[in-house]
């Protein structure tokens, strides 16, 4: 088992900027493969970011290319989503998540992909 909790999250104008943390109850978070994904009111929960274990490979949805960066610091049991940039249609509630038993060289960007979730951190940009 592995508890992840979201932070970062807040209100911010467009064009402005975000970092998301989420930390890892467990020493073994070098272990799983990690991603963001976001729900917006009425809309189905959709990938957002991805990195391995190592974190030398990540993969981005094609509306947050460019302007997100997904690291992870595994000393620290961390995973961060960098936003800049941010626009409107980012406003959502943005969740981590973590796979146990995953592929070294491999990204994860389905949803049912992932064996553990936070609770969801608010993110709101304002126009």
């Amino acid at each position: 088992q592995v508890q992840l909790v979201e932070s970062g999250g807040g209100l911010v104008q467009a064009g402005g900027s975000l970092r998301l943390s989420c930390a890892a109850s467990r020493r073994t978070f070098s272990s799983y493969a990690t991603g963001w994904f976001r729900q917006a009111p009425g809309k189905e929960r959709e990938f957002v970011a991805a990195i391995t274990q190592s974190g030398g490979i990540t993969s981005y949805a094609d509306s947050v290319k460019g302007r997100f960066t997904i690291s992870r610091d595994n000393t620290k049991n961390t995973v961060y989503l960098q936003m800049n940039s941010l626009k409107p249609e980012d406003t959502a509630v943005y969740y981590c998540a973590a796979r146990n038993n995953a592929v070294s060289y491999r990204v994860y960007v389905r949803g049912d992909e992932y064996d553990y979730w936070g609770q969801g951190t608010q993110v709101t940009v304002s126009s």
